[in-house]
């Protein structure tokens, strides 16, 4: 998969940057390469942690419960031995998801916050997507109200001194319903606030408009109930917004469908209702221009007002020492905006840590080399590949060729088994079955140099079968108040420490902490790839689709993956390197030894002779092996 190893890549774009610079390059720009070349030779490893859930140890879960019925967790949660924990599972960045303001059920009207309506408001929690003031933080988290910023800035500290990352949320698609920002810097304007309602689009404006018309409640169908029928005095079907404003998923109707995002509305980033764009586009070929050279094109254009907004926003919260951003759907926003976002971010800090939801595979290599995108979700591909394996439907022969196609951007594409928007994959729904997560999470996590992301709680097995209210069983609700019962007995009534885990439990947690900890230290996961999958399909008897293999290396490292995702079989034959793969490992004749990485309870040995290679494999179900070779 790779033709030059990263460092030698690193090498030539710095090469490039300083024949390009005629000033000196100064000390401190030395150390910020050096550490850029640091992080490209280290897997990456993301914990995503749904903030609200996590330190909440209220185990009455009532479905529609309110925050003093089922409680919620704080930022005081995360304490020095919660993250350090986190820390040595294998992280080295941990995503709080639900940070910034977004609508809640709960009166907060004595600290000055007004009151949500329930009509545009999902659950009682709120859509952490549907954010109503991006320079504060949800209320929910923090035990003084009145404190929330400066609770949320110790933890930020506090993640810092454990050796963390952090990454929060920006969402540039939409923003709440009611957009009301409480604590603005000096000279930040809300969202709309000086738009010209009158007229359909501006380029300046922030959101589209409905002139003429007003805003009315989705129709509520199957049942569907804002809080679930319970009494609430503004649950009465109406929401004032006039004139009305095209919806966040793109709805341009004044009464939304109760399936769009009717809690939120679209932002305007200076593309008229027929599609035309208001502002300039990037020049040929800038795709293979740094962030450097992005920020200078766009330092003396014109762009639409949404577009600084978001750029202050992001600015703002990395002057606070935050890592990075994951962006909601970042598709739904044009890659020019990217490139003027990302790059005044990398100018700011050129570590930062830029990962996006983009679903369209037609559309990754624009938004990661125009629009400066570090990463991108592989979901379409790799994800629902693997799900369908997992699942026992799908062939591992389908695996291989993703890899391929996206070997020119495979650091770009990081990989998960579950998130927010995805099902638990002991859900029944899913895999029905934890363990089942294991060769996928092995594949996952080593077959590229990409980030691997796990969700918090997927190390326990959580099945998410907590019927809360507005989220559906087998996706740990996002939108409802409530706590995650396989964390709740790891969390131990505050002591961090899995008291109360069972034995499966802290088996599985075991296997995810020596698998992310081996990625981190493995310098073969950061250099070369080569399929042998589909060669033993061809090759090797009693091989099959159920089974993955591949090697990875490096001048140093030599590893030999097998997984087997059968939950029922186990499988023995004499897995063979094709003759091509033999000369880059530069294997002489002779037997070398192999050692499994993972347990290191399985050892078998590698036949070299006359340019072939072949090695005993006897693999359990859903076992893997990562083999060393000696």
């Amino acid at each position: 998969m790779k033709s030059l190893k990263y460092s030698a890549w690193i090498t030539i774009i710095l090469f490039v940057v300083a024949c390009s610079n005629e000033k000196k390059t100064t000390e401190a720009e030395l150390n910020t390469e050096n550490e850029i070349e640091s992080q490209m030779k280290k897997k990456q490893v993301v914990y995503q942690v749904f903030t609200r859930l996590f330190g909440n140890t209220n185990s009455t879960n009532k479905s529609w419960g309110t925050l003093e019925d089922n409680g919620v967790g704080k930022f005081n949660d995360f304490t020095e031995r919660a993250l350090t924990e986190i820390k040595e599972l294998g992280v080295t960045h941990i995503w709080y998801t639900g940070v910034p303001h977004h609508d809640v059920i709960t009166d907060y009207s004595k600290y000055g916050i007004s009151n949500d309506d329930p009509d545009i408001v999902k659950g009682r929690a709120g859509s952490p997507y549907a954010v109503k003031d991006y320079y504060n933080v949800n209320p929910d988290l923090a035990v003084n109200v009145d404190q929330r910023l400066q609770e949320f800035e110790a933890l930020i500290e506090r993640t810092h001194k454990v050796g963390l990352k952090l990454i929060i949320d920006i969402v540039p698609n939409h923003v709440a319903r009611n957009y009301e920002g409480l604590t603005n810097p000096h000279g930040a304007t809300d969202f709309g606030a000086e738009d010209d309602s009158s007229i359909t689009y501006h380029v300046d404006n922030n959101f589209y408009y409905n002139p003429g018309e007003s805003f009315q409640v989705p129709e509520w169908k199957n049942d569907y109930q804002p809080l679930g029928g319970n009494h609430h005095p503004l649950a009465d079907g109406k929401f004032r917004e006039v004139p009305a404003k095209w919806t966040g998923n793109g709805s341009r109707k004044s009464q939304p469908d109760m399936y769009d995002w009717y809690e939120t509305v679209k932002v305007n980033y200076g593309i008229d209702p027929d599609g035309n764009k208001d502002f300039d586009e990037l020049p040929k070929g800038f795709d293979s221009e740094g962030y450097k050279t992005h920020f200078e094109f766009w330092k003396d254009k014109k762009v639409p007002s949404s577009w600084v907004k978001f750029k202050d926003i992001a600015l703002y919260w990395t002057d606070k020492g935050v890592d990075g951003f994951r962006f909601d759907m970042a598709e739904m926003v044009p890659v020019e905006f990217w490139s003027y976002m990302n790059s005044h971010i990398k100018m700011n800090n050129p570590n930062a840590f830029l990962l996006a939801e983009v679903y369209q595979p037609h559309l990754y290599r624009d938004y990661i080399k125009k629009g400066k995108m570090d990463y991108l979700y592989d979901k379409v591909q790799l994800y629902d590949t693997l799900k369908h394996v997992m699942q026992g439907h799908g062939k591992t022969d389908n695996i291989p060729p993703i890899l391929d196609e996206l070997s020119d951007i495979e650091h770009h594409m990081l990989h998960f088994l579950e998130n927010h928007d995805e099902q638990r994959i002991a859900s029944p729904d899913f895999a029905g079955n934890a363990l089942k997560g294991k060769p996928a999470m092995v594949v996952s996590a080593t077959s590229t140099t990409a980030p691997t992301m796990i969700y918090f709680a997927q190390e326990f097995g959580e099945p998410g079968a907590e019927d809360l209210g507005f989220g559906d069983p087998s996706r740990t609700s996002i939108f409802d108040y409530g706590s995650v019962p396989s964390l709740v007995r790891w969390v131990n009534d505050k002591k961090f420490d899995g008291g109360q885990s069972t034995e499966d439990e802290i088996s599985l947690r075991d296997f995810y902490k020596r698998l992310l900890n081996f990625t981190l230290e493995s310098e073969a996961l950061m250099g070369n790839y080569q399929d042998i999958h589909l060669y033993n399909q061809q090759h090797t008897e009693w091989y099959n689709d159920k089974v993955l293999s591949f090697v990875r290396w490096s001048d140093s490292e030599q590893l030999i993956i097998v997984s087997n995702f059968n939950a029922d079989n186990a499988y023995g034959f004499e897995l063979q390197l094709p003759e091509d793969l033999v000369e880059k490992l530069k294997l002489q004749d002779g037997d070398y030894v192999l050692e499994d990485q993972l347990y290191n309870n399985y050892t078998s040995n590698l036949k070299v002779l006359k340019g072939e290679a072949q090695v005993r494999i006897d693999i359990k179900p859903l076992e893997s092996f990562i083999l060393k070779i000696k």
